[in-house]
């Protein structure tokens, strides 16, 4: 039996009020249903069609819930299938009274943009999805949506978008704004073809006869992972190396290429498999209490009997305050931060998640998300691996077999590990966490007997994106879940050479070259007496002596050990510099050295993809751009790297050079240094003018507040502990 769905209460209809809409948007609606019917064909489940321009005359002139099915350009492999949901969207609200409508917005792709000029473009288009999204549902007086979640900065961007014009309707005296979201399904990750494997192997081994045998090993460990977008750049740094060496021609490189690409994405697409920011927005969007379990973790489209379970649920929230879009994710948003914690979510999203929330009208920073982080720890319970068949296909397809249910597993263990999570908060489901949860069916973890993805005893007692302080920035955030333990050991309280570049084309120049270690050894580019010290303090237990060695055997001896440590500095990336890009690239080229990922961390003003591995430092505030420390940096200066104490600290050479570890950024240095940095900030803004004017990122926070405009952000003044409802707390009419 259908749910059929209250008419909206509010006074307000532009529909009745207005002959205008009720003359031109009939037709919208027929039409939609109409396509919706001719793409479903045999699977249409509905009787003879009765959308008449008169009915769907009459429903809005009634106030019957105006449904905005907010699907994604087609452009992006995540939205391939939308025709499809959306046609299932479609023929249930109507068939539950609604009135239904579609409209798209433009989802860019982060693989596709990456370490191109697009990348200065994505963090704006979170912003521009949003503001696209409130002009459409505030010039069509849409009641609530339906989402088709995408990947990259999609999602984030719609909730923002639909939390904020809940608040507006809210403090306009309308009925709140309801909403819930459709994941798109995982994409499963490739495979390289059997003979291709075969002569990548004989690759490897022909480097490794010619001495190469970093190069052998590279490619050896890049072949372990999954095929996908992200490793086809791991894949294209060991070959420019290999190319470098004389080991390969430029045609192998290329034919390499192509047979790699062809072979990485699924003909249904989806949203790649690994953990990056399209999958880790899935886990949060559904830990904000916005996604019906029906529809979470799918390996295909959803079925019609799924969008059903999502969509019929509308009739106990429609007219229902605490679950106004705003009202969600503020009660959610603890759920959010402590899920995004357990399953090692991107980095990318300690800035969406305070966006959100300031869109939703909220007073919220980074410092909140952080102190909600650290009110009691959040265990990593998440085994996820690209190279032992743990990757987040492998998740959907458990859930997809009954083995577990997704973030409502992920929910039960961390409450069982003693993690407060806050069981009261609504959800889309027109339930709250406790009321899912008393259905114990397939609930726990240990019910995935092969290869389980979440866990019900931590690998490790901590986990998620920690936030830095230092004496030469405000904040920047290093995600320790990406770091295995014995890595993290590897960089913390470690000193490390800075090793500065202006921006990240500089950076992948140099980073690319195989030869860069032994270039700084030979153009001493570090103080002899410095290299003692930060190998004395770097060698924590080991006793040998280099105090009497020359130059060049002090560095190679310090690289063969790993107490050699370098930072390596992008700076100029930031949100007004150029855009606030992905420094994901300059990641993998090191990831996909040996000698070099043992050896550097990068710092920078820029982003982080949510695949990165290893010690990534981003989101450095104030940026370079706006007089931040990390523009005052230089080759050769020494910071401190105090990952676990979440500190970053200036180290003073002249005290370091005595066998003292003095933590000092001295105004006196930043005078000594203006005039090098004013012409950084030259440099910066003529590369700024290479993004187009129209989409520069004047006028916003900074990415401890979100990267929000202004307005949005002085907007946001509730109290997100008191100023929300739970059932506990409404009052009956």
């Amino acid at each position: 039996m259908n749910q059929r769905y209250p008419l909206i209460e509010s006074d307000i209809n532009p529909y009745r009020d207005n002959v205008q809409g009720k003359a031109n948007e009939p037709i919208t609606v027929a039409g939609l249903l109409d396509h919706a019917r001719r793409v479903l064909g045999s699977t249409y489940e509905g009787g003879t069609p009765d959308w008449t321009l008169e009915e769907i005359y009459d429903r809005l002139e009634k106030n019957a819930p105006r449904i905005a099915i907010i699907g994604g350009s087609s452009d992006h492999p995540a939205h391939i299938m939308d025709y499809q949901t959306s046609a299932r969207a479609a023929i249930r609200i109507w068939q539950n009274g609604g009135v239904p409508f579609y409209f798209s917005t433009p989802v860019m792709c982060d693989g596709t943009a990456q370490s191109n000029q697009g990348m200065s473009y994505s963090l704006q288009s979170r912003n521009a999805v949003a503001q696209m999204v409130v002009n459409q549902l505030e010039a069509h007086s849409y009641h609530g949506a339906f989402v088709i979640q995408g990947c990259d900065k999609q999602p984030l961007g719609v909730v923002s978008a639909l939390a904020h014009v809940d608040r507006l309707r809210r403090d306009r005296g309308e009925a709140p704004f309801f909403a819930t979201f459709a994941p798109a399904h995982v994409l499963k990750g490739g495979s390289i073809p059997d003979d291709l494997v075969e002569e990548l192997q004989a690759l490897a081994d022909r480097a490794e006869k010619s001495g190469a045998e970093d190069i052998a090993h590279d490619l050896r460990d890049t072949m372990d992972y999954i095929l996908q977008c992200s490793s086809n750049t791991a894949f294209q740094g060991v070959f420019e190396r290999a190319r470098a060496r004389g080991l390969i021609t430029k045609e192998e490189h290329k034919y390499y290429e192509k047979r790699l690409a062809v072979a990485t994405c699924d003909g249904k697409g989806g949203v790649c498999a690994f953990n990056g920011t399209g999958n880790s927005s899935r886990h949060l969007v559904a830990a904000l209490g916005l996604v019906h379990p029906a529809v979470e973790l799918l390996t295909e489209p959803p079925s019609q009997s799924q969008i059903n379970a999502a969509l019929d649920c509308f009739s106990d929230m429609i007219n229902k305050a605490e679950y106004g879009v705003s009202n969600l994710v503020a009660t959610n948003i603890k759920n959010a931060i402590r899920i995004h914690s357990a399953s090692g979510g991107s980095t990318n999203l300690m800035m969406h998640l305070v966006a959100g929330m300031l869109y939703a009208g909220y007073k919220f920073s980074l410092w909140d998300l952080d102190n909600i982080h650290h009110e009691h720890p959040v265990p990593d319970l998440f085994d996820y691996s690209l190279t032992e068949d743990r990757d987040i296909f492998s998740l959907a397809a458990q859930c997809c077999s009954g083995q577990i249910r997704g973030m409502e597993t992920l929910f039960f263990e961390l409450l069982e590990n003693g993690v407060p999570m806050d069981v009261d908060a609504p959800t889309v489901a027109a339930k709250t966490w406790k009321e899912r949860l008393e259905k114990k069916d397939n609930l726990r973890a240990t019910n995935v007997k092969d290869n389980p993805v979440i866990l019900s005893e931590p690998r490790r007692p901590f986990s998620g994106v920690d936030v830095l302080k230092g004496n030469f920035f405000d904040s920047a955030v290093v995600k320790i879940s990406g770091m295995p333990t014995p890595q993290l050991d590897q960089f913390d309280r470690k000193l490390a050479f800075v090793l500065y570049y202006e921006n990240e084309d500089d950076a992948n120049r140099s980073l690319l070259d195989a030869n860069l270690i032994d270039e700084l050894r030979d153009q001493k580019v570090f103080a002899h007496d410095l290299l003692l010290e930060m190998d004395r303090f770097n060698s924590e237990n080991d006793e040998s002596d280099l105090k009497n060695e020359p130059y060049e055997a002090l560095f190679d001896e310090m690289v063969d050990k790993g107490t050699l440590k370098l930072a390596v500095v992008i700076a100029g990336q930031g949100p007004v510099a150029f855009g606030m890009p992905e420094m994901f690239t300059p990641m993998q080229h090191i990831n996909a050295n040996r000698k070099m990922k043992k050896l550097v961390t990068v710092i920078s003003d820029g982003r982080y993809s949510g695949v990165t591995y290893g010690a990534a430092i981003g989101h450095m505030t104030p940026e370079a751009y706006q007089d931040g420390g990390i523009g005052y940096l230089q080759t050769g200066d020494v910071l401190y790297l105090g990952l676990r104490e979440k500190r970053i600290e200036f180290v003073k050479n002249d005290e370091l050079k005595q066998g003292n570890v003095v933590f000092d950024f001295p105004e006196s240095l930043k005078q000594e240094r203006q005039e090098l940095v004013r012409d950084r900030k030259v440099r910066m803004k003529k590369r700024q003018k290479r993004v187009a004017a129209s989409n520069r990122m004047y006028g916003h926070t900074d990415a401890s507040e979100g990267v929000v405009p202004i307005a949005v952000a002085e907007d946001a003044v509730l109290n997100y502990e008191k100023d929300v409802l739970f059932k506990s707390n409404i009052r009956p009419n």
